[in-house]
């Protein structure tokens, strides 16, 4: 196995269950026995023989803050529609503190029901019926079925060797996609998802450039932002010189694994303004009040669990490489340091272009296939790295095993 280590994180494997301040892994907090109850997607889509470390749930349970929110909401029998800005509210405080950003305006946010679906209301905000809508394969499968199920069209700007944007690539796709005529977007995926890159300021800086240059506009799904490794700065886009006219989308959702509690913000740079104003009323009607709430108490007073969290992820980082050198040594992995997801060259190992699916019948382990994330997906899985050390382990052992 190739590896590119975690430039922050130490050589050893540590062995601690808290973050050094007194909060508990809350990766280290849940027996399968006792995950396997649970009734989501992650843990109902295969048998009971089969590991999940597929969809992007994490083996948590529920931060103390976020409970609290949801259990007062509940004994007040606080479950009608949203309203007011709270949550906008608590995402500026949270952005100020965490990334040194004062600029998110709460006058220039809206919640929407999740970050995907916003994605689609503010590429109807920019773009036609036809217009093309550049992506950064591998990518989020979702940004190819939406974008197409819109009918818009994709143009891909493939990530470098590196995992990281390329600016040569993706300034030739603007080209590609502004010779038609009609508007052009750009679906940026910050931080990258599956890889778990973090742009930096000087990337994002030449990417606000080039969309400016070819009048490209920008929107950037920041789901992930919240997790990123301590020792590596996150930069919204909207924070980046030249990216006032672009549209952001956030959400607490995967920082404090609250998928099924529906609610995002979309974001307007000071030049998108007009746009933002221009969603449908009916768009904020979708976000669930329940969801609001525990997104609201999350970035309020969860930052000491997301603390924890991130070291235990960085934690499984270590573990996981450590385990692939010793039990699949030809899987390249690269540990990026944002998400939770490992993204695993599998090529040298002979299983075709969804290695995946060798995996789930051989080894009983069910990770992402590689393929939908479009170009650079084949002979690629993404693991979800956001279970316990004991899940961890055993499934690349049944990994190895299944190749064996």
């Amino acid at each position: 196995m190739t590896t590119d280590p975690h430039p922050h994180a130490p050589s050893s494997v540590p062995s601690g269950d808290g973050d050094g301040d007194g909060e508990p892994n809350p990766l280290r907090a849940l027996t399968l026995d006792r995950l396997r109850r649970r009734t989501s997607m992650k843990w109902r889509t295969y048998p009971e023989d089969v590991l999940p470390l597929w969809v992007a749930e994490m083996d948590v349970p529920l931060a103390p803050a976020v409970r609290r929110a949801l259990d007062e909401a509940l004994d007040l029998g606080d479950t009608g529609y949203p309203a007011g800005t709270g949550y906008a509210e608590a995402l500026a405080a949270f952005a100020g503190k965490r990334w040194g950003w004062d600029g998110l305006a709460v006058e220039r946010a809206a919640i929407v029901p999740d970050v995907m679906l916003g994605v689609v209301e503010m590429l109807r905000l920019v773009t036609g019926p036809g217009d093309p809508v550049v992506v950064n394969p591998p990518v989020y499968p979702p940004f190819y079925l939406f974008v197409t199920h819109m009918d818009r069209r994709v143009v891909e700007a493939p990530l470098g060797p590196d995992l990281r944007l390329d600016l040569d690539a993706l300034e030739r796709a603007f080209q590609r996609a502004v010779r038609d005529g009609g508007r052009a977007a750009y679906l940026l995926c910050s931080p990258h998802n599956p890889t778990g890159t973090v742009h930096s300021a000087a990337e994002l800086t030449a990417v606000a450039a080039l969309a400016e240059r070819y009048g490209v506009r920008v929107v950037a799904d920041e789901i992930h932002a919240p997790l990123v490794a301590h020792g590596t700065d996150f930069v919204p886009y909207l924070r980046v010189p030249g990216a006032e006219r672009g549209l952001s989308l956030m959400s607490a959702s995967k920082g404090w694994n609250l998928a099924g509690l529906k609610a995002a913000l979309a974001v307007a740079g000071p030049g998108a303004a007009a746009d933002l104003a221009r969603m449908p009323e009916e768009v904020g009607h979708g976000p669930s009040h329940l969801g609001v709430i525990a997104h609201t108490a999350a970035l309020r007073e969860g930052t000491p669990w997301l603390d924890a969290l991130l070291t235990g992820l960085d934690d499984n980082r270590r573990l996981l490489a450590a385990l692939l050198a010793e039990r699949l040594p030809a899987v390249r992995y690269r540990p990026g340091p944002a998400t939770y997801l490992a993204w695993l060259d599998c090529r040298a190992l002979g299983l075709g272009d969804d290695p995946a699916e060798v995996f789930l019948e051989r080894g009983r382990v069910a990770l992402s296939a590689g393929p939908p994330f479009g170009t650079g997906g084949a002979g690629h899985v993404r693991l979800n790295l956001a279970t316990t050390p004991d899940v961890l382990t055993e499934a690349v052992g049944r990994m190895a095993a299944a190749v064996g």
